[in-house]
């Protein structure tokens, strides 16, 4: 994913202020462990987790994520976790 394909998504998670929190603990929880210590030093999703997802999701690994899909994981994120909290 391209740093254009970045912006969309937090463009289309700023436009959702109930899912702020729920997109940073996403974040966290979805980062390998000690994800400091490896470029590019931010804490973003592991490559092959992202490519089963893509291809579960799309059927293409390849593929970037559509940013309201992004958003629609995290509404779920959030509701499943008042669920199994």
């Amino acid at each position: 994913m391209n740093a254009r394909w970045f912006g969309h998504a937090a463009l289309a998670v700023v436009k959702h202020p109930a899912i702020w929190a729920t997109a940073i603990v996403q974040l966290f929880r979805l980062a390998p462990r000690r994800w400091w210590r490896r470029a590019p030093y931010l804490p973003v999703p592991d490559t092959d987790y992202l490519r089963f997802r893509l291809q579960t999701q799309y059927g293409d690994p390849e593929r970037e994520p559509e940013p309201h899909d992004l958003v629609a994981y995290l509404k779920w994120c959030r509701r499943y976790g008042r669920v199994a909290g």
